[in-house]
């Protein structure tokens, strides 16, 4: 069962970091989120990577089919002083005009959409000098470690939660651009710790793929009492860092004779 995480917007709104400001700072260099380029975030949900290419100057387009994000994107961007443009859409199914965007972009998304037509929309829309971006920013389980103890308990409450012992990167995807026709494929990975309050982790977890988007609300709430007690009991701290792992994948669009679409 595909995950509602509409149904835990308000956790994903307050309490899902945003992508690490490091990861733009390595993007940069690579022609990716300076100011003034058009920029359309696939998947956009709460706006996490789409803000953070608006704070930094970019014009941004972020599409999403499910509005209760997208209504939780708005207030954030509020917050942020950011204006950003949100269309209800499908990334394999933008509608947006041929050839019009610099910077095609999709963080945390990618495994969600039907990926070949994904990647064949992205050419689609993408100008010939534009730039192909998929993302990734995931907890990452090491044994004993904070991350290890909370996928064990989410796969006590959700035991076919298929999101358990992730490496935070995804060698699927150059195979989707590859096919797609993309050139010039690079990717880069680096580790951090992310900074949480208990209180803030707990909103977090709640609003994963294996918690408040698949369990009801009286399960979710017996969930997070378990946590709670966890982390008291075993990770006892004012601020939690969080073992993550950066990971993305940088392309260049297909020749235009490969990438027309008649």
């Amino acid at each position: 069962m595909k995950p509602d995480f509409g149904a835990a917007a308000d956790d994903y709104r307050r309490h899902r970091a945003g992508f690490p400001d490091s990861l733009f700072e390595r993007l940069a260099p690579m022609g990716i989120g300076r100011p003034g380029q058009e920029i359309v975030d696939l998947g956009t949900g709460t706006g996490s990577l789409a803000r953070g290419f608006a704070l930094r100057g970019c014009r941004v387009i972020g599409i999403d089919p499910d509005s209760r994000l997208l209504a939780q994107a708005r207030e954030l961007d509020a917050e942020a002083g950011v204006e950003i443009e949100y269309r209800i859409g499908r990334a394999e199914e933008t509608e947006l005009a041929a050839g019009s965007l610099d910077i095609v972009a999709a963080g945390q998304c990618w495994h969600w959409f039907d990926r070949a037509a994904a990647a064949r929309e992205a050419s689609r829309i993408l100008r010939p000098d534009g730039r192909m971006l998929i993302t990734h920013f995931d907890w990452i389980p090491l044994p004993g470690n904070l991350v290890d103890a909370t996928e064990k308990l989410i796969l006590k409450h959700s035991p076919n939660w298929p999101g358990a012992g992730g490496l935070g990167v995804y060698p699927p995807w150059l195979w989707d651009l590859g096919e797609a026709g993309f050139r010039n494929l690079e990717t880069f990975s680096y580790d951090l710790d992310a900074p949480y309050t208990p209180e803030g982790w707990r909103g977090r977890v709640r609003a994963s793929g294996g918690v408040g988007g698949v369990l009801s609300e009286p399960e979710v709430a017996a969930f997070d009492r378990e946590l709670a007690s966890l982390l008291e009991e075993r990770f006892p701290a004012d601020i939690l860092g969080v073992h993550h792992r950066v990971f993305a994948v940088v392309a260049d669009p297909p020749e235009p004779s490969e990438s027309s679409h008649t």
